[in-house]
This record gives structure tokens, C-alpha cells and sequence, in this order.
């Protein structure tokens, strides 16, 4: 996440240099054949390209709002895992007890509670961070951007996260499952239920507990929704076909316009074809 201000504009122009060179490309055709080889009939009316920009910017607008929206979503999601991750160790300390024995026997089962949670929680990240097929991951400007940014979940193995978490017997277990985090949710229900019949955890204390396994499952779904369900292809094709459309159109629309401004004034198509186009692109 970029915590500044805002982001500089050469680091706009940086990233987005390869469809600035596309639409010069775009923009330079038209104007040479207009301007130096006669080609006038090439000007086209800028009412039909206006009405495609407005198309345009509806469906590129649309897009900007739905993919905040599911940014926010994962933000909500995520901050819901850690307000109720607090409540899971408080009642790990103030739920677990016996009356008949001190509370320094059973600071191990304590420890074992929020620990195996704080696998969960290393698991669930690592889960998130696998790439998925309709990832961008193998894109040229993808892999170009881990050249400053590297994703921790791709440097380091899971079971170096979690072995200190756990037991060998579970750390195995777990490793060979594939959804893990569902398999650790599964064992500290598990665990829960040997404590009750133990009698170290009364029985409304127990079902709380029980709750917040359950929620943990529903922040993981909620999670793993997002994960798996990419933007709409329809939307993404329909967007990116509208763009190229007025891009492409652009500077076709501004030949008789610059042109108006005298012999050297139809060039300026080429700059300003470029600015409306990387604009919305």
C-alpha cells in the first residue's frame, strides 16, 4: 500500500510508458497522412468520438467503483480477523480455568490456543498469496514490479512460519492438508472439546469459543471470495474494447479541429491525442 500523499506523476508516466508509446504510435499515423500526404478525408466529426468517450468513461468509472469496493471488502474482512483474533486470546486466558489447580498449570494449554491461532493466522496468508490462474502474475509488468516490491508469502515456506506454532505431530498433519487453515480451525475445535470434557471450560464459555471458530471459518470464506472471484471478464473486455475504441478515435476527431489553427496547427493532434488517451487509459 502507498502510505504518502499521493503518488508522483513520474511514477504514473513510468508504469504506464508503454501505452503512452501505443498512442503516439496511434496519433502520429493519422496526423502524417492528413498533414503531409493530403489524406483531408481521414477527419471524422468529434460528435460520434465524444459520444464513445462518454461510453467510455461510464464503463471506466464503473470499474474504478466496483474494484474499490472490493478492496474494502478484503480491508473490512482482514480488520474483522484481527478485532476478533483479540477476543480469541482473551478468552483463551479468561474461559480456559480450573478451579481446583493453579493458574500456572494451565498457562501451556493457553499458549497452545493462541499459538496454533497464530498459525491460522499465518496460513490463511500464505493460502491468500497463491497464485491463481486468472492472475496477471506472468504479465511482463507484473514481474517488472517485483523488482521493488517482493511478496514475503513467495520468499519464505509455510512450515518455517508455523513449526513454532505447533507440534510436530500437528505441524505434519496440517502440511499435508490442502486447505490448512480450515484444518487448524478443525483442530482447535478439537481441542476445545477434550478441555470440556475435562472440565476445564464451562459450558456457555465453550459454546462462545465454538462461536468464534465459527466466525473465524466466515472471515476465511469472505476472504477466500475474494481471492478466487476475479472481476468480472465481461466487465474487464468490455471496458478495456471501449478504451482502444476512443483512443484509437481520438485523433481522427481532432485532425479538422487543429487544423482550423493554422498549417502547423493540425501537429498538435499528436500531443494532445496522447494526454486525452493516456488519460483514459
Amino acid at each position: 500500500m502507498h502510505i504518502g500523499s499521493h503518488y508522483k506523476i513520474t511514477t504514473f508516466l513510468f508504469w504506464t510508458r508503454r501505452n503512452i508509446f501505443w498512442l503516439l504510435i496511434v496519433a502520429i499515423i493519422p496526423t502524417i497522412l492528413y498533414a503531409v500526404f493530403g489524406f483531408e478525408w481521414l477527419a471524422i466529426p468529434w460528435q460520434p468520438v465524444a459520444l464513445v468517450g462518454t461510453a467510455a468513461a461510464f464503463i471506466a468509472g464503473f470499474k474504478n467503483t466496483q474494484t474499490y469496493n472490493r478492496l474494502w471488502e478484503a480491508r473490512k474482512i482482514w480488520g474483522a480477523i484481527i478485532n476478533d483474533s483479540r477476543t480469541w486470546g482473551l478468552m483463551a486466558k479468561d474461559f480456559v480455568v480450573n478451579m481446583n489447580g493453579s493458574y500456572e498449570d494451565l498457562k501451556p494449554i493457553h499458549k497452545r490456543l493462541i499459538y496454533r491461532h497464530f498459525a491460522w493466522l499465518d496460513t490463511l496468508r500464505y493460502q491468500l498469496r497463491q497464485p491463481q490462474p486468472w492472475e496477471n502474475t506472468d504479465k511482463s509488468y507484473f514481474k517488472e514490479f517485483l523488482n521493488y516490491y517482493k511478496v514475503p508469502e513467495w520468499e519464505t515456506q509455510l512450515h518455517e512460519q508455523i513449526k513454532d506454532f505447533l507440534s510436530k505431530e500437528e505441524l505434519d498433519y496440517i502440511l499435508k492438508k490442502k486447505n490448512r487453515a480450515s484444518q487448524l480451525l478443525s483442530l482447535q475445535s478439537e481441542d476445545l472439546q477434550r478441555l470440556r470434557e475435562k472440565g476445564l471450560i464451562d459450558a456457555f464459555p465453550y459454546v462462545e469459543m465454538e462461536k468464534m471458530l465459527k466466525g473465524f471459518f466466515t472471515h476465511q470464506g469472505k476472504a477466500e471470495r475474494i481471492k478466487k472471484f476475479p472481476y468480472p471478464r465481461q466487465f474487464a473486455s468490455i471496458n478495456m474494447f471501449f478504451i482502444v475504441l476512443f483512443a484509437f478515435l481520438v485523433p481522427f476527431g481532432m485532425l479538422d479541429e487543429f487544423a482550423k489553427l493554422g498549417d502547423y496547427g493540425v501537429w498538435l493532434t499528436i500531443p494532445f491525442s496522447v494526454v486525452v488517451g493516456w488519460v483514459f487509459t
